[in-house]
């Protein structure tokens, strides 16, 4: 497919061009690069595509979305040239139809794409897993997840209050992009879990709420500690307030920090038998579901018991932030026709090129 139009905006000078995107509502609030056809140009021959291609129409909105706009996302987000491969690879995820795109953005609920780069695309890129890899301070990670920001807005016309309907938002719904912690992990990667070589990159994207940190205290004299850490974890997803137990069947995700999951896998637990723990755990009485204002439909009846996840695979675990007490859970909407799905892409650089500078 190709795109067909294109609008062009003019202004005096970059200042005004600024503030011209800023009342058109072309922006996230933050201001932007100003997307000059010379950048946009850099940053397309960086996707390695024709800046015609399009990848496909992004809701609510239905905006043919092409290389070119896409492009333009970039520039406005910061983006440099290197980061232009996992930009498409991010909005190629969100517009599989599993990753529920047009009902993500409609919702009212506080939902926002959760990004994370695994393989030799977090060097390149200059991606962090670390410290803060969530918070101010990493280019990459910011500009990444505001790009495919930008374009859920200006391609996909998610605006607050008229498409895009979160009641309240979080600052995720700005950016909230980070890499993988591969070299600190003691376990597979997230992307071989799903059939990808190490050393191959990919991003895999999930829409959730904001993190919630959950306190973990390593004891290695209790025999019992791992059992503890598993059902905190789970606890975390089977809050009666929270969707994954209110509504259930959906997908979340829990960040380990690295010194949680070497804990973990010195005592013998692979991911699997974390994943698989921590779903058997996260299930809500539903006694305590019925004393809740949160259950939608049918009240449930004393004697069911009612699990947060369907399979254990609908549980994303992967190693990121520095170590410490906390780790991080990422509750999920659990709704949209695909039941709020995780999608991960391959980040596909071979058919780049050398990038000419721009003054």
């Amino acid at each position: 497919m190709s795109a067909t139009t294109h609008t062009h905006l003019t202004a005096a000078d970059e200042a005004a061009a600024v503030e011209q995107l800023h009342e058109l509502g072309c922006t996230d609030g933050l201001p932007v690069i100003v997307p000059t056809p010379e950048r946009v140009e850099r940053m397309v021959l960086a996707t390695g595509y024709d800046a015609d291609l399009v990848l496909g129409a992004m809701g609510p909105n239905l905006g043919e979305c092409s290389i070119d706009k896409v492009a333009t996302a970039a520039v406005m987000a910061g983006c440099l040239p290197d980061h232009a491969p996992v930009v498409v690879a991010a909005v190629r995820a969100v517009l599989d139809e599993r990753f529920d795109l047009t009902e993500m953005q409609a919702t009212t609920h506080a939902i926002a794409p959760l990004v994370v780069v695994n393989g030799p695309a977090r060097d390149w890129c200059g991606l962090h897993g670390g410290f803060g890899a969530l918070g101010p301070g990493f280019r990459a990670n910011a500009t990444i997840g505001r790009a495919l920001r930008l374009t859920m807005i200006n391609i996909g016309g998610g605006r607050a209050g008229t498409s895009d309907m979160a009641l309240l938002g979080h600052p995720g719904k700005f950016t909230m992009c980070l890499a993988e912690d591969e070299a600190n992990s003691p376990f597979d990667a997230l992307h071989t879990e799903c059939g990808f070589d190490p050393d191959q990159s990919a991003v895999t994207v999930l829409g959730v709420d904001s993190p919630q940190s959950v306190m973990i205290n390593i004891d290695a004299d209790d025999p019992d500690c791992a059992d503890r850490m598993m059902r905190s974890f789970a606890a975390a997803f089977s809050n009666v307030a929270a969707n994954n137990a209110a509504l259930r069947g959906g997908q979340a995700a829990l960040a380990l920090n690295p010194d949680h999951a070497s804990f973990l896998a010195s005592n013998g637990w692979t991911k699997a038998q974390v994943r698989d723990q921590i779903v058997a755990e996260a299930v809500v009485s539903a006694d305590r579901l019925a004393e809740s204002a949160s259950y939608l439909g049918r009240k449930p009846q004393p004697d069911w018991s009612l699990p947060c996840f369907e399979r254990p695979e609908d549980l994303l675990v992967f190693v990121a932030g520095g170590g410490g007490l906390y780790s991080a859970a990422f509750p999920s909407w659990c709704a949209g026709p695909h039941r709020n799905q995780a999608v991960t892409v391959e980040i596909e650089v071979g058919q780049s090129c050398e990038i000419p500078g721009f003054a």
